[in-house]
């Protein structure tokens, strides 16, 4: 299995709990790809204070750890000005600014403020509500304060309805971000918008097929014993199983089942052409006055459709059934305009 070069694939755990997950959790995903980047949460926004919050700065320290030990690039989340200074402290690679804090265009600002004049990736996740145009002005605060390279995070949105997933997906707003901003990249996170490890692969795979630019999938050592989010979390070796189904041999399959599926439309689209031909016909035979069936036209078809088959070098049997399956439908239909 390779990633695509055009892919962003992200991964980690929610949160860094300790030096020894956030290293063995590295080197599970090294061992898969080392072009994967590393994430973990430092600091936790939580809905209610008492909740695990983040390992705090420290974490940092690990992150940079499994970047010296493995080589692979490290990413975390920024909520204040505070966060951006110590990330940029200890070299992280890529910055992500949450949901929560995308929903506030003071915070928005004052990260934009402290990253000025520096070169790093930026992403930004959809505010938790469905707001486009919130999540464009994120962008447009860090362009103006010169950081232009900028990637969205598609993570979902909360509508206050309980369904089988976290977050509502909303693909149609995802679209309408990238026509408005053709020029960003957007991957997904499809560990918020599932909220069920079990639903994960199911949002990989269709944003793969919608052409998102990557993925950013939650994975731990034993999500069992995770502070955070353990029930939307990955092992490593699902997140193999998964990178491989979707990137790996089985993505020719995708491939071929998807030009299989615009096959069977044209297929469909040539057979309504058909019975619309057929329309014509039997009007064209009741204003003659002739029969519905005319033998010697019919025999042509099949002697016709049996050249064709072997031309083409299909079963003629199997030719000659499905003729004959369309050519009753087509009786049929001229038999309801006489």
């Amino acid at each position: 299995m390779e990633i695509p070069k055009n892919q962003i694939i992200i991964a980690g755990p929610c949160s860094a709990e300790s030096e020894n997950q956030v290293m063995d959790t590295a080197r599970q995903i090294h061992a898969i790809d080392p072009s994967i980047i590393y994430r973990a949460g430092i600091w936790k926004p939580r809905t209610k204070p008492g909740s695990f919050e983040g390992i705090g700065s420290k974490g940092l320290n690990w992150l940079k750890e499994v970047k010296e030990t493995y080589g692979l690039r490290t990413s975390t989340e920024v909520a204040t000005p505070a966060h951006v200074e110590a990330c940029l402290a200890h070299d992280i690679d890529i910055l992500w600014i949450g949901a929560r804090t995308t929903v506030n265009p003071f915070s928005v600002q004052a990260i934009a403020d402290a990253l000025r004049g520096s070169n790093k990736t930026i992403m930004v996740k959809n505010p938790i509500h469905a707001d486009i145009h919130l999540w464009i002005g994120a962008f447009e605060r860090l362009e103006k304060a010169g950081i232009t390279n900028t990637i969205g995070i598609h993570r979902g949105f909360h509508s206050g309805y309980k369904g089988i997933l976290r977050n509502e997906p909303h693909w149609d707003l995802v679209d309408q971000f990238r026509e408005l901003m053709p020029e960003k990249k957007v991957i997904c996170d499809p560990s918020h918008i599932s909220g069920d490890s079990l639903l994960v692969p199911s949002i990989s795979e269709m944003a793969v097929k919608r052409k998102l630019d990557g993925l950013m999938i939650e994975t731990h050592r034993d999500p069992s014993v995770a502070l955070s989010d353990k029930k939307q979390q990955l092992r490593p070796n699902q997140l193999l199983a998964l990178l491989d189904y979707l990137y790996g041999s089985s993505q020719d399959l995708l491939e071929l089942r998807e030009e299989i599926n615009q096959t069977d439309e044209h297929l469909i689209s040539l057979l309504a052409r058909r019975m619309s031909i057929a329309q014509k016909i039997a009007l064209s035979k009741r204003r003659d006055q002739l029969d519905i069936l005319q033998p010697e036209r019919w025999s042509a078809v099949r002697d016709q459709n049996e050249k064709l088959a072997s031309k083409y070098e299909l079963d003629p049997q199997f030719v000659k059934g499905l003729y004959e399956m369309i050519h009753e439908a087509s009786i049929d239909q001229q038999k309801g305009l006489l």
